[in-house]
């Protein structure tokens, strides 16, 4: 039996019908027929999360897992603005996430009633559309609420989709499920316009022939399998820059490179072709902002103007797969597209380029490969790496923010890796790795540095977690990352103030949430623990702690910079 409030029962009806199948429910009063009503649908699964911070993000891991749109249902009041961080990162991201909280009604907000605030404007510039239900009580109010769902729906999957957020004001009583099935109700169907990505690549494909510099710069990608393809041609045209957030193997150890080449001039490209989202790595795009004559084109799904590098000249809106196949299929043709006229064209004018940066690539490849940290959270990633590299399972591997991501980017060069950098926040890491472990079917890990990781414990407060969920958990007690910055590690107040300095331990959390567990205190411990963690099976989910000390972190890490610099 379903609600027998028609607002609930017609969102219900729309997101089944819309394709939703996953939703992450909160607990609370205002939102528990809401809550009835999705549990009691057939085809629709509901995963429980308390902590409604970490729900949102359980909610992104979950849509990057099956690449569908997954909703999140709160109470009323600031249950919903716990949601923000995660839907801050679904907006940058692009990720289509579907916010639903409960609401009084609308004569009731203000009067200073519980759990009481101004819910559609909590989310403001980061959702895409905000609807709030009418409760209705004719025929017009039931087309209008059916009309309100729809048009949400249909936004979120507009422009390389993005959050939005539906509110549901539900009178008292709460608690009648009366209703036998729920209504037929109508679906708008949207079919987007059919954008010929051909031919508005046309001047930017000129500007890439006509280079002896170009440079292609990816950013991060959705993950999709086989992919490889597409560089391949391409790399024998202009040198090719990515991180492992974008789904191509063999990344190229550009922020190596950097380090060896410095002011070389001979380096700079002319031409700059910027797909994907934000990068990790500061140095490429403070060398890249220098790039003052180049002309820099960059594709964006939203159709926003992104001139991160200061030197835009152009903007392809389209989908940044869809921009390298058709630079593909441009290549084969000697730069020509269906309408354009035959251009002369140099083929390998850009020869001597590619061969100048192959050089210092190749070499600063060796490096990596040769350079053997000390005991440190460098080893520590440098080791799981490399033997997870040896396992035979499918593998996901998930990363969080600041130092960790910094060092999946040296040592995961073989494989995609999860990161919300989005925002770029330290928040929610583990809830979007954890999320995405309840819907995958292949081993999921997460590397996470201790502040990330104590941030957002309640990610394990969670009865969907499996045996496939592994964490490898770097705790040198405080943010390593501060070390590396000039100026603020020498201040007096940086390791209390600044990084956060503490004495936590992950051990207790385990023990309290039924995660297994394992601590790290050296070498020997290190290589021969991994092979456990590493190893399939178990019954229930297992994290390892790796105690390290800051300050050999931060000598560990600028070391291997000196030795790639030669």
């Amino acid at each position: 039996m379903f609600s027998n409030k028609e607002n609930i029962n017609i969102l219900t009806a729309l997101l089944v019908g819309h394709g939703v199948r996953k939703t992450v429910v909160c607990p609370g009063s205002r939102n528990a027929a809401i809550v009835h009503n999705l549990n009691e649908c057939k085809g629709m699964e509901c995963y429980p999360v308390t902590d409604e911070r970490s729900a949102g993000f359980y909610a992104l891991g979950m849509i990057l897992a099956s690449n569908e749109p997954v909703a999140v249902c709160v109470t009323s009041g600031t249950a919903l603005l716990n949601l923000v961080p995660a839907v801050a990162e679904a907006r940058y991201q692009h990720l289509p996430l579907i916010v639903i909280s409960a609401d009084r009604p609308q004569a009731w907000i203000g009067q200073q009633d519980g759990q009481t605030i101004d819910q559609p404007k909590a989310f403001g510039g980061f959702v895409k559309y905000c609807v709030s239900l009418p409760e209705p009580h004719n025929d017009e109010e039931r087309w209008y609420c059916n009309r309100l769902v729809n048009e949400a729906m249909l936004m979120m999957k507009r422009n390389g989709c993005g959050p939005v957020h539906i509110n549901v004001p539900v009178s008292e009583p709460l608690f009648y499920f009366s209703v036998a099935e729920l209504p037929m109700e109508r679906k708008i169907t949207y079919v987007p316009s059919v954008i010929n990505v051909e031919k508005i690549m046309r001047e930017m494909v000129s500007y890439f022939y006509g280079s002896s510099r170009p440079m292609v710069v990816i950013g991060q990608l959705s993950y999709r399998d086989n992919t490889e393809w597409l560089l391949q041609r391409i790399e024998q045209y202009a040198v090719v820059i990515r991180e492992p957030l974008s789904p191509f193997r063999s990344t190229v150890p550009f922020d190596e490179v950097l380090y060896k080449i410095d002011d070389d001039e001979a380096y700079m490209p002319d031409f700059i072709l910027y797909l994907g989202g934000t990068l990790v790595s500061k140095r490429i795009k403070k060398f890249l902002r220098r790039a003052k004559e180049a002309v820099c084109w960059t594709v964006s799904e939203d159709g926003d103007m992104h001139d991160t590098f200061m030197n835009l000249g152009g903007i392809i809106e389209a989908n940044p797969y869809d921009v390298l196949m058709v630079l593909n299929s441009a290549l084969r043709s000697c730069g020509r597209t269906d309408d354009t006229d035959v251009m002369d064209l140099m083929e390998n004018s850009a020869e001597a380029y590619v061969r100048l940066w192959k050089s210092k690539t190749d070499g600063a490849f060796d490096k990596l490969l040769e350079y053997q940290p000390d005991y440190s959270e460098m080893m520590a990633v440098k080791v799981f790496e490399r033997q997870l590299g040896g396992m035979n399972y499918d593998y996901k591997v998930h990363y969080a923010n600041s130092m960790a991501v910094r060092l999946g980017n040296i040592y995961a060069q073989n494989h995609y890796i999860y990161v919300n950098r989005g925002v770029n926040g330290i928040e929610g890491s583990l809830s979007t790795a954890a999320g995405f472990s309840v819907v995958s079917e292949d081993m999921v890990f997460c590397v996470t540095g201790d502040l990330s990781f104590f941030y957002d414990q309640n990610a394990l407060w969670n009865q969907n977690l499996e045996p496939n969920f592994r964490i490898l958990l770097l705790n040198n007690k405080g943010g390593s990352i501060f070390s590396q910055l000039v100026g603020i590690k020498d201040s007096p107040e940086c390791k209390t103030m600044v990084a956060a300095s503490h004495s936590a331990s992950a051990s207790g959390i385990c023990n309290e949430n039924n995660i297994g567990y394992l601590c790290v205190h050296n070498e020997e411990e290190l290589r021969e623990r991994m092979n456990v963690f590493l190893a399939a099976g178990g019954s229930r989910p297992l994290l390892m702690e790796v105690f390290t000390d800051i300050s050999e972190d931060a000598r560990t890490y600028e070391e291997y910079y000196r030795e790639v610099r030669g």
